[in-house]
């Protein structure tokens, strides 16, 4: 299986991941964010996105004032849009920004990177995507063309109930 908490995998992706792969390190991007421990996830990495799809990075911070200040100094030629969000009772950073053609969205949760949800649901995706082949991949896409999420699109198409929660179970 790749080993998803690297980025070295873009480089021998599709078009679109060997792009990620060289404005991410263009930018340092990863390299700013070490200390916090960040993982790329969401669509890009498994290559279900579409048009828009974002870059999403996940990361692991023990505190949010500082986080926030931290990418305000770090990222301060871009033009970043910062909130605080609530996940599950607990405050969540989220910065979202655009580097060349991608937008990016840096999220920021007091857990391990591997140990959040985004990246739990990714390795999910990705066997799932793995053991089902390409026209199941198809319909994904098709349906996140629709204008679905990805997880209720995976909830759809293996009728799922709650696929937030289910799709953890994989």
């Amino acid at each position: 299986m790749i080993d998803f908490t690297r980025i070295d995998y873009l480089k021998e992706g599709n078009g679109k991941q060997k792009r990620a792969f060289a404005v991410l390190n263009k930018y340092k991007v990863l390299e700013k964010l070490s200390d916090f421990s960040p993982i790329l996830a969401g669509t890009i990495p498994i290559q279900i996105d579409i048009d828009g799809s974002d870059l999403d990075i996940i990361c692991d911070v023990k505190n949010q004032f500082e986080f926030e200040n931290f990418l305000n100094e770090k990222f301060s030629e871009f033009d970043l849009k910062i909130e605080t969000i609530k996940l599950n009772e607990t405050d969540c950073i989220v910065c979202n920004f655009e580097l060349e053609d991608f937008p990016i969205e840096i999220f920021g949760q007091n857990k391990p990177t591997t140990e959040q949800n985004a990246y739990l649901h990714m390795i999910a995706e990705y066997k799932i995507l793995q053991e089902k082949g390409d026209n199941f991949k198809q319909k994904i896409i098709d349906l996140k063309k629709k204008g679905i999420k990805t997880e209720p699109a995976f909830g759809m198409i293996l009728n799922l109930e709650n696929p937030y929660e289910d799709l953890l179970k994989f």
